[in-house]
């Protein structure tokens, strides 16, 4: 199995003790594994890693919000 790109969202080497969100399994890895397309990280530690998906929900919900403030709405 390839282990993918070995490379951040950001452009940054990965890190192998970092931690990462497959988000077509839902699993969390050690290090990058699988396609690049699919991996959300790093993160730190394990748990942040598996709450990925509601801190990018979070992160999103409060640019949304800003957003409508910068707007006067």
């Amino acid at each position: 199995m390839s282990t993918g790109s070995r490379f951040t969202d950001d452009g940054e080497p990965a890190s192998e003790g970092e931690y990462y969100y497959d988000t077509r399994t839902g699993e969390v890895h050690r290090g990058p594994s699988g396609s690049w397309t699919h991996r959300m990280g790093p993160y730190p530690t394990r748990e942040a890693a598996e709450r990925a998906l509601e801190t990018a929900r979070e992160r999103s919900d409060a640019w949304d919000e800003e957003e409508r403030r910068e707007r006067g709405e």
